[in-house]
C-alpha cells in the first residue's frame, strides 16, 4: 500500500490521519491548521467502501505445510453455508477472531481461542462442512 499525500498541504507525504475525519496530513501545523474548520468522522456509508486496515492486509500469509491450505472447493463449501454464516453473529466468536487476526502474535492468541466453546463450536461446523 503506497502512503498517501497531506491533504491539507498537498505538497508532503501523510505520516498520521486527523482522529475525527480521518483526513491525511504531514505535521503538526498541518493538523492545526485542518482543525480551524469543523470536521467530522465520515457517515457509515462512507466507512463501507474503507477497506480492511493496512495493517492486516500487509500481513504475509505463511504456511508450514501445503496440506494446511484448503481447497477451492472448501472453501465454496465454508462460504456458502448458512450454519457458518449464522455462527459468524456470535458476538464471543467475533471478539475471538477479531483477537487473532489483529494479534502481533496470532498463533497464540488461536491457542487461547482454542480453549473457548464458541471457538470450538465453530470450528467443528467448519470441519463437517469441508469433511461431510
Amino acid at each position: 500500500m503506497g502512503s498517501k499525500q497531506c491533504q491539507v498541504c498537498n505538497e508532503a507525504q501523510s505520516k498520521y490521519k486527523c482522529p475525527s475525519c480521518y483526513v491525511p496530513y504531514c505535521s503538526l501545523a498541518c493538523f492545526k491548521n485542518h482543525k480551524e474548520f469543523p470536521c467530522e468522522k465520515p457517515s457509515a456509508q462512507d466507512d463501507k467502501t474503507t477497506a480492511v486496515p493496512e495493517s492486516l492486509v500487509e500481513k504475509p500469509l505463511i504456511v508450514d505445510e501445503p496440506i494446511e491450505v484448503l481447497q477451492k472447493h472448501q472453501l465454496d463449501a465454508i462460504v456458502s453455508s448458512s450454519e457458518i454464516r449464522d455462527a459468524l453473529n456470535n458476538k464471543v466468536l467475533q471478539e475471538l477472531i477479531c483477537r487473532i487476526n489483529c494479534s502481533a502474535n496470532p498463533e497464540n492468541e488461536l491457542d487461547k481461542a482454542m480453549a473457548e466453546e464458541a471457538f470450538n463450536l465453530f470450528i467443528d461446523k467448519i470441519l463437517s462442512t469441508i469433511n461431510p
